[in-house]
């Protein structure tokens, strides 16, 4: 591990001292964000100069990914540390009807964070249940405001707390209110720590923009959207400056999984809802002055899952002596360390292991054809693909590297042992 990496991560193990006040955190995640839909991650039609500058002050991970491939699993990875399969939250998303959501035993972010005297607030969409038993008030949430589901549902009301305060939901000043309700959050107590998850509903199908960014992109409607997102990132960094916070404010921007109809996977191979890489890696960037180095880059591999194991040692949190967690402390990663805490990252097709990487390789077992999900080693199908060669998916280097092939056999039988055997028990009860 080169000095760089050593000093940086001996600086985040000790960054809250039992004297000091905690960092402020903000999490802002986009609803089907493309990995190629910001000028920092190559987009040449999509202007996000305030998400830019984010990355030019903070850190980009090249290589970072969502925990599931659309929305309910990939948020259930996010909150917990874990892969959705140990909360019975791996298949499909939680729809209208449905009665089910995260379950209470389930230790969020916001349940790590409150005992060390964190205001918390979600603002924008939850999408882990929506019954009573499951709002996020109950999942360590002490303000909500925003959609307990996807803004394609019907029918489709705004909360704020467990109030229904708007329906039908005017939904082209969204990114407005809910910029504008994170920032009262933030101004109501400077002087106490605060985590505001900020889950934007947008660039989510239906498409919806303020009037004064409409028609300014050159990405059509869905360029319109981004360029709103980015707005509001600017007017949260902004606010941060004028209540002197910048400097003790943690603030993370990524995706919940790869784009869907529209948006640009940046040549990756897949989009939403897929097992490909366009359907998994996202743009994340990360940014906290004084103790994230202005433009780092990392190539290592890390997830979505690695956020609350992260920000429990940032932080100095606790949780409970036992829980199993798959994320993995990425503190090195976000100081531009190239070294990866994971030996192996599992992608999932509902509760199927459908692939996985490797810090260099990545195998593909089952893909969609004609609608029908297919193991393709059982149709005499090797998907091996040399990732830092070949990020696009292209050509299956297994007949070259049959002994790679093994290891990563051997990565996927430990997994499925563990994770797909416990879905199924998961699902008996």
């Amino acid at each position: 591990m080169g000095v760089i990496s050593l000093v940086c991560l001996l600086c985040f193990a000790s960054v809250t001292p039992a004297s000091e006040r905690p960092p402020n955190i903000i999490l802002v995640l986009a609803d089907d964000l493309g990995y190629g839909d910001l000028r920092s991650f190559g987009s040449t039609h999509i202007k996000t100069p305030h998400l830019d500058e984010m990355a030019r002050q903070g850190v980009r991970l090249t290589d970072f990914y969502a925990s599931g491939s659309n929305c309910t699993p990939s948020r259930a990875g996010l909150m917990t540390g874990r892969y959705a399969v140990r909360s019975g939250l791996a298949h499909q998303v939680i729809f209208v009807a449905d009665e089910h959501g995260l379950p209470a035993e389930e230790i969020t972010i916001a349940e790590m964070l409150k005992p060390l005297g964190y205001r918390t607030a979600i603002i924008g969409k939850w999408h882990l249940g929506h019954t009573p038993q499951h709002w996020p008030t109950t999942q360590g949430f002490d303000y909500f405001y925003g959609l307990p589901y996807s803004n394609n549902a019907t029918p489709l009301a705004l909360y704020r707390g467990s109030s229904k305060i708007e329906e039908p939901v005017r939904q082209a000043t969204l990114i407005d209110r809910y910029t504008a309700e994170a920032i009262r959050f933030i101004e109501q107590r400077p002087d106490r720590p605060f985590f505001i998850y900020l889950p934007h509903t947008a660039p989510h199908v239906p498409l919806h923009v303020p009037d004064r960014f409409a028609g300014k992109s050159l990405a059509g409607l869905y360029g319109d959207v981004v360029e709103a997102l980015d707005w509001s990132m600017g007017e949260l960094l902004n606010t941060l400056r004028r209540l002197e916070l910048d400097a003790h404010t943690l603030v993370i921007f990524t995706s919940d999984n790869g784009p869907y109809p529209q948006g640009s996977t940046g040549g990756l191979r897949g989009s939403k809802g897929t097992p490909w890489e366009g359907g998994y890696r996202v743009p994340f960037i990360a940014r906290w002055p004084g103790h994230i180095p202005a433009g780092a880059v990392s190539s290592g591999i890390s997830m979505n899952i690695d956020l609350l194991p992260t920000l429990k040692v940032i932080t100095g949190a606790s949780l409970p002596a036992g829980l199993k967690l798959d994320g993995r402390d990425i503190g090195g990663l976000l100081r531009g360390g190239s070294e990866s805490p994971h030996d192996v990252l599992y992608y999932f097709s509902d509760e199927r292991i459908a692939a996985l990487r490797t810090p260099n390789w990545k195998m593909l077992v089952q893909a969609r054809y004609r609608g029908i999900d297919r193991r393709l080693p059982e149709h005499d199908v090797l998907l091996l693909f040399d990732m830092r060669a070949d990020p696009q998916e292209r050509y299956s280097m297994a007949a070259h590297r049959p002994g790679k092939w093994q290891e990563l056999q051997a990565y996927l039988a430990r997994g499925q042992q563990e994770l797909e055997a416990l879905a199924r028990k998961t699902r008996k009860n």
